[in-house]
């Protein structure tokens, strides 16, 4: 008989957001507040048989809103959920993981621990932070017990070894003896097969900035003969920084590049090239966003064309553009690219296509 996890950490939930501006922090919180009831939707979605969440799901002290719907979500589930704190939401006697919480959620507040699951003939092994650092745990481990499945879950950083937030090596994924490793602690997903085990950690659920754009999700685990691993994403705001070039239209080069419709996602786009970007009526165009910032670095326009007079390769060659452009109307857009592009090029200046 197979186990299927729902694995997921680093939700950062009632994060400051210090460096977006004031007027989206708030929205971004509430929309934070989504997580825990998405995951207990796909806990129920999936037929999973356990959660494992590996630390931060708190960024610092929470609201008492934010503990509130974590636990009401968690106690939904219908399933063993088992947490391992980590550096943002470590177990100090104020934290809220001190707290009463619902039978179902098993909490790992100290040094390396262990609680069979016995109907799912499972033990989980876990460790909660005290303090914002904690010391290498997986040093000389080795799982032990009858128990079919043996799981860890811990916030461990498996990218670093000097790192003050547990380091993890492959060699110790390869002692350990469990069938699969639960990470928390790196924002971008990632994963390493380590002998039989696998070792996987999802990244954080939703970004934060836009140093964690693109599409972010969970980890779905089942656990057969060998562990597998596949994301899921979660229908939440994603973060998108986009380099737009512009020759001439900066409107219609946004609309390449920008949903037509309602989004909840934040775009931040730099404007490169040349052309004039009227920003007040490009922002009010895109108003379907629930947020965009531009930054213009394009340069001014000039006019290609002033060079048909002069007696030289440069005029002969822009002469021979305008004379096609008048020949074929239709290819004037084209053809007046090609000619913006080349006087950049003769003047020994960068260029983007489009």
């Amino acid at each position: 008989m197979g186990l299927k996890i729902l694995h997921s950490a680093d939700w950062h939930l009632d994060s400051p957001f210090a460096s977006l501006p004031e007027k989206i922090r708030e929205p971004l919180r509430h929309v934070q507040r989504e997580i825990p009831g998405l995951v207990e939707s796909l806990c129920r979605r999936e037929g999973c048989d356990l959660v494992l969440l590996a630390g931060d799901l708190f960024d610092g002290k929470p609201s008492r809103e934010t503990v509130e719907t974590v636990k009401r979500a968690l106690g939904r589930c219908g399933v063993p959920v088992c947490i391992a704190p980590g550096n943002h939401d470590f177990c100090d006697m104020d934290s809220p993981w001190m707290e009463q919480w619902p039978e179902n959620v098993y909490i790992f507040k100290g040094a390396l621990d262990y609680v069979d699951l016995k109907d799912l003939d499972c033990r989980v092994y876990g460790a909660g932070y005290r303090s914002m650092d904690c010391p290498p745990l997986l040093e000389g481990f080795r799982a032990g017990g009858e128990r079919r499945w043996c799981v860890g879950v811990l916030h461990a950083d498996p990218r670093n070894l000097s790192s003050p937030y547990c380091p993890v090596t492959a060699a110790q994924v390869r002692e350990s003896g469990l069938d699969y490793l639960a990470l928390g602690h790196i924002h971008t997903g990632g994963s390493f097969r380590a002998g039989g085990t696998l070792c996987s950690w999802p990244g954080c659920p939703m970004g934060r900035g836009w140093d964690e754009t693109g599409e972010k999700g969970v980890l779905l685990v089942e656990l057969e003969q060998f562990a597998s691993a596949s994301t899921l994403a979660l229908p939440l705001p994603r973060f998108y920084d986009l380099t737009v070039p512009v020759n001439r239209d900066a409107q219609a080069a946004l609309e390449k590049r920008l949903p037509p419709g309602q989004s909840r996602d934040l775009y931040r786009v730099t404007l490169t090239g040349s052309g004039r970007a009227d920003k007040r009526a490009l922002l009010n165009r895109f108003s379907n966003l629930a947020y965009l910032e531009l930054r213009d670095e394009t340069q001014e326009e000039t006019d290609p064309f002033a060079a048909t007079g002069e007696d030289s390769f440069r005029g002969v060659y822009f002469r021979l553009l305008e004379e096609a452009m008048a020949q074929s109307p239709e290819e004037e857009e084209i053809i007046r690219l090609a000619a913006a592009l080349s006087a950049r090029l003769l003047d020994g200046k960068e260029v983007e296509l489009p």
